[in-house]
């Protein structure tokens, strides 16, 4: 059985952090991803993708993020359900992130900061994520976080010059 889902989208507003009961980091978040036609009136159409990040992932999601920004996501599609409050069933269906990609600098967006893209991956393993109980369970082989500040980029003046000879394409 294959469960993988590869999203490139903008994010609908900011990323909302929070923390189950045993101090584990959950980030949910929506991108809107734009389809490949137009609708009827010729205007583009797009999906609003509701997905969650874990541990790290969200936190780095939650700190350098933000509404507008272009991300890139792969993860698995997970179903789930609970009783509302009105004690009708709630059907849901999220994208549970394995690796999150910031695809453009934060200042893009209106952020003052400005940092280079990275990519933030984490959530390896079995999960039981149903929103309502925020519980996980996994292994712990983790792949390491990439950090801001161990960029080797982060000190070069100007542009990097690459020759056409370089590029693979």
């Amino acid at each position: 059985m294959i469960n993988r889902t590869v999203l490139v989208g903008r994010l609908t507003k900011d990323p909302q952090l929070s923390y189950t009961q045993s101090g584990i980091a959950s980030c949910r978040f929506t991108v809107a991803v734009n389809r490949t036609f137009k609708g009827q009136n010729g205007e583009p159409e797009a999906d609003f993708i509701s997905c969650v990040a874990w541990r790290k992932q969200a936190e780095n999601l939650a700190n350098f993020m933000k509404k507008g920004n272009l991300i890139g996501v792969e993860g698995r599609i997970q179903t789930g359900s609970y009783e509302g409050q009105d004690g009708k069933r709630v059907y849901t269906t999220d994208v549970v992130t394995d690796s999150i990609q910031f695809l453009e600098p934060r200042n893009s967006a209106g952020s003052s900061k400005s940092t280079s893209n990275y990519e933030s991956s984490t959530n390896t393993g079995g999960t039981n994520l149903n929103p309502p109980q925020g519980n996980y369970s996994g292994n712990n082989n983790q792949p390491s976080y990439t950090r801001v500040d161990e960029d080797p980029f982060a000190n070069s003046k100007g542009p990097i010059e690459v020759s056409e000879d370089d590029l693979p394409f």
